[in-house]
């Protein structure tokens, strides 16, 4: 094993998996010496350009070649110019991408050739080639901060740049012009304090089997060098990769450096987020394959029809401790991938016109053999390796906090729960009038502490604050800097929040107890998107507005978009109260959960144009609100309107596909306006309700149930933890829950109980049946004597079971119950916005009832203004 892992070292360091074998392998190989330029590659019979005294750049191009067949590698070499110590500070693409589909620069001693050019499936470099620069189509290039640099030359420094060019579609050669396509470094000779590197996981003794559908390939290290500061990534497998995701292990806690799929463009993509590497951390690394398609197992190897896993991590570290290459190629802490987080196993969305064709070596001299799998036809649609069967949390405390209505949820930078809500004000009836002014300003504002930071684990109150700021919450977010972003859909504002400063909000937006719809006012806003990376602001406004806003991180309006939608089939941008907001980062774009529509959009951040509509039969025809992680879209819908039955839960979709993957509701209490929701990275989500003013945790069963990372089953090891987390749950559930739950288990389990429960059941409404139809009868009879027509008798028992059935014509109906309540309007507040908003529904309108469903309501008297 170990000479083995060896062997696949060298190889990756000598052809760091890159040489990739052009079809014109067959060829003899160019032996040209002298470095001639055609005319049309201007420029590159100067490589190096003098910029200052101690500045310069080098211009490494092609020169002048015109690939005869698609998926051709060519390499070229440029010596640097100095012995003496420099540093890369700088790297700038000459490329299109209509001809050049990716671009390698690597460093190294000595050329595979002493040529002008050659095709790299001879190799690269003779010795150690350390990768400096990848630029692809489609993908970002890579930029150095500031202060950083590639150190080259001198004693320990690299003496040559190798450059390899993939020319994947050559239908841009028909004119047989020749390409000069390359990359222009700048350098420096000044000390740089930072000096890059590369750090390179890779497995070496991972199997495929034939036909499985999902193999994990997990690699970890302990770090025992100088701080890193890792600032940008690359994956790389061949056919078989699905996923491949890099991380930091710090403390058992997960934090993630970047995750790609393998069949996009291999360039090095940016971290979202700066992360620091220290002495005793762990760096891990998971690549999920799937063996579908081949007849034998596979192995890591340099082939085609072997595979790969390697995640290329590049860091900067201060100058006097840099290290310009680093390792890893085992697994010390397999148990410790129980806890990975669900996104490791979640496809990246691949387009099929920017897939990596991958040409390792051999594969042109295996077309005879059975070609390899073709990918699923929707690929970015597959969740692999996970049961997504959320359940709730019913050891979890929180759900008896009782705060008052619970309109907003998030998490904090600690993740730890934080909840906005209401004490005791109530949105009901009388809040607002006509043109939405709030009218209940006498109460003042709310005099509790209204944003709650709740411990996840024991739901204790941690920090709280937000009094005698607000009269009726709303919206909640948290930012990358762990401010709060909330709305008042009394007040029309929208305010940033220091959690940490009691000096009043940082950022106010909107004017008042003004209502309004120009670039300064809002109309009963309903939630906060702030852009992690620019800091862009999105608010949805909202109830009497439908439109998106867009603000600069100081306030300063942009633009928005959206209009209200009209008929039964809203077209793109329309909104019938646009509730809540996702943002999906790394796509470019906002999600809106477009509530009275029933359905989700998603727009380009970047041109705000329509991307697509998610919706389902079982969304019914509303959707309150969403909540993405990577990979992953999360919803609550609200209550059905009469003669329909879609129930009131929650919602796991593939973000991909828009496809439902799970379904869940709570143990304990019910659903009756789930108002927000929010979901962690390892899946566990968090609904707040505004009518039962509860907050459930939620979490996925994975968490009791996790797979073994080798194998495919549970060994009986994970079946008892599993059995003792389940147990240790059930002696946490209150008495009463607990009683209800052994009932219930108790007549699943004693089918015998169960028909005698019916039988008992079915006896004593026998009794009443026949009560009824004597009464009935008598009725009947007393009609006849006193020669009630027909038609009056059957108005009379349709009354009396009308009235027993809660349907009848001399029924109760609530609408025009509260429609003849004195101050009451329903201008401004119809079902739209007063039976589907936050209002408190009255305690006596028997809105549970499955018969009341199987009816229409009642047509609603005329407003009274």
């Amino acid at each position: 094993m170990a000479r083995r892992a060896l062997s696949l070292f060298l190889l990756v360091l000598q052809s760091s998996c890159l040489g990739y074998r052009s079809p014109l392998s067959v060829f003899k190989r160019v032996k040209e010496t002298t470095r001639s330029f055609p005319n049309e590659c201007l420029g590159t019979s100067r490589p190096v350009i003098p910029i200052d005294s101690s500045d310069f750049a080098l211009d490494i191009r092609m020169p002048g070649v015109t690939p005869k067949q698609s998926d051709t590698y060519i390499c070229m070499s440029l010596r640097l110019p100095t012995d003496e110590e420099a540093f890369v500070i700088d790297f700038k693409p000459r490329a299109s991408m209509d001809t050049v589909h990716h671009m390698l620069l690597f460093g190294c001693n000595m050329p595979a050739s002493t040529g002008s050019y050659w095709f790299c499936d001879e190799g690269t470099c003779t010795d150690k080639a350390n990768i400096l620069y990848a630029w692809a189509r489609n993908a970002p290039p890579t930029r150095l901060p500031k202060g950083v640099g590639f150190r080259v030359g001198g004693d320990t420094g690299s003496k040559y740049f190798v450059l390899q060019v993939h020319y994947g579609d050559i239908s841009a050669f028909r004119d047989n012009h020749k390409d000069c396509s390359g990359v222009s470094l700048h350098l420096t000779r000044l000390p740089q304090p930072l000096i890059a590197g590369m750090y390179l996981l890779m497995s070496v003794d991972t199997v495929i089997p034939a036909g499985e559908k999902v193999v994990n390939s997990d690699i970890s290290c302990h770090y025992k060098n100088y701080p890193t500061h890792v600032f940008a990534y690359r994956v790389h497998t061949h056919h078989l990769g699905k996923v491949v995701s890099g991380y930091r292990v710090r403390n058992g806690q997960w934090t993630l450096i970047g995750r790609q799929s393998p069949q996009l463009p291999q360039a090095f993509y940016p971290v979202e987020h700066p992360v620091d590497v220290s002495f005793g951390d762990i760096l891990a690394a998971r690549c999920v394959f799937t063996g579908e398609g081949r007849s034998e197992a596979t192995h890591i190897g340099g082939t085609s029809t072997d595979e790969m896993c390697n995640l290329y991590i590049m860091y900067y570290m201060e100058a006097k401790h840099a290290i310009s290459f680093m390792t890893c190629t085992q697994n010390v802490a397999p148990d410790m991938f129980r806890t990975i987080p669900r996104e490791a196993n979640i496809p990246i969305p691949v387009k099929s016109d920017v897939i990596m064709t991958h040409g390792h070596h051999k594969e042109t001299e295996n077309k005879d053999k059975p070609s390899l799998p073709q990918q699923p036809k929707r690929e970015e649609e597959e969740v692999l390796d996970q049961d997504f069967h959320v359940e709730e949390a019913l050891d979890w405390p929180g759900v008896y906090l009782l705060p008052g209505q619970v309109s907003g949820v998030a998490l904090d930078l600690k993740n730890n729960l934080v909840i906005f809500h209401r004490g005791d004000h109530v949105w009901d009836g009388n809040s607002f009038d006509s043109k939405f002014v709030y009218q209940q300003r006498g109460l003042g504002p709310i005099e509790e502490d209204t944003i709650l930071v709740i411990d996840p684990n024991n739901a204790a109150v941690l920090h709280s604050s937000g009094k005698n700021l607000f009269y009726l919450p709303h919206g909640l977010s948290v930012d990358k800097d762990g401010n709060y972003w909330v709305t008042d859909v009394a007040l029309h504002q929208v305010f940033k929040l220091d959690p940490n400063s009691k000096e009043g909000p940082l950022l106010i937006l909107g004017r008042s107890m003004q209502p309004g719809s120009d670039q300064n006012h809002f109309c009963q806003p309903t939630d906060v998107a702030v852009d992690p990376e620019t800091g862009i602001i999105y608010v949805s406004d909202g109830y009497c507005n439908s439109r998106i806003m867009q603000f600069s991180p100081t306030g300063k309006f942009i633009t928005q978009w959206g209009e209200a939608s009209s008929g039964s089939n809203p077209n793109p941008g329309q909104f019938s109260v646009p509730h809540s907001l996702a943002l999906v980062h790394h796509l470019g774009q906002l999600c809106v959960a477009d509530r009275e529509n029933g359905r989700i959009q998603c727009f380009r951040t970047d041109t705000k144009e329509f991307v697509r509509e998610i919706k389902h039969a079982s969304f019914g025809r509303s959707v309150f609100a969403i909540s993405y992680i990577p990979g992953l879209l999360f919803a609550v819908n609200g209550k059905p309107y009469f003669g329909e039955r879609e129930p009131v839960q929650g919602f796991v979709m593939n973000f991909s596909s828009g496809e439902i993957i799970g379904i869940f509701k709570p143990v304990r209490k019910h659903f009756d306006m789930p108002h927000d929701i929010v979901a962690s990275e390892d899946g566990t989500v968090y609904i707040g309700d505004a009518h039962t003013n509860t907050v459930w945790k939620f979490t996925s069963a994975e968490k009791m149930e996790h797979r073994s990372v080798k194998k495919a089953g549970i060994d009986d090891q994970e079946i008892k933890e599993a059995e003792a987390v389940v147990e240790t749950k059930m002696e946490n559930i209150p008495t009463s829950e607990l009683q209800k739950m052994q009932e219930k288990q108790k007549l699943i389990k004693d089918p015998g109980l169960g028909v005698s429960v019916v039988l008992i059941t079915t006896l004593l409404v026998i009794p009443v049946v026949v009560l009824l139809a004597i009464a009935i009868f008598i009725r009947w009879k007393k009609s006849r004597a006193f020669g009630d027509s027909e038609h009056k008798l059957e108005t009379g028992s349709g009354r009396v079971l009308g009235r027993l059935r809660g349907k009848g014509t001399g029924g109760l109906n609530l609408g025009n119950f509260f429609a003849s309540r004195k101050g009451y309007s329903r201008k401004g507040f119809d079902r739209l916005s007063t039976e589907g908003s936050d209002q408190e529904k009255d305690e006596d309108d028997a809105s549970e009832s499955e018969e009341e469903y199987s009816a229409p309501l009642p047509t609603p008297a005329p407003s009274s203004s």
